[in-house]
């Protein structure tokens, strides 16, 4: 449950540094320019709708820089929550499993 937030924590400032690069920038460009050409092409059933992204970053580079403790504690979270749903169905299967072995009472 822990290990892939540290791991995120560990390597974020390296995969901003790469993506702070003007390589990875000029290839975010090169596909909002390729997006752009697109829209409104004609595809083989009709025009094609592409949504051009607004942001002149590269979503991976907005959500590591922004959104990362959002993204933790949600994993946290979700995380929690399943865990302990888990852990109720496994102490209900083997309550309900011994209750079936008990001899009947008044015997």
């Amino acid at each position: 449950m822990i290990a892939p937030p540290l791991y995120l924590l560990a390597n974020r400032n390296a995969w901003l540094a790469s993506l702070e690069a003007p390589a990875a920038q000029e290839n975010w460009e090169d596909f909002r320019r390729a997006m752009r050409a697109e829209s409104g092409a004609e595809g083989p059933v009709g025009p094609v709708q592409r949504k051009v992204p607004k942001s002149v970053e590269p979503p991976l580079r907005v959500w590591l820089r922004d959104y990362l403790p959002l993204a933790i504690i949600a994993w946290g979270v979700l995380g929690g929550t399943l865990g302990g749903f888990l852990g109720m169905m496994v102490v209900g299967a083997s309550a309900s499993r011994g209750a079936t072995k008990r001899p009947p009472e008044g015997d």
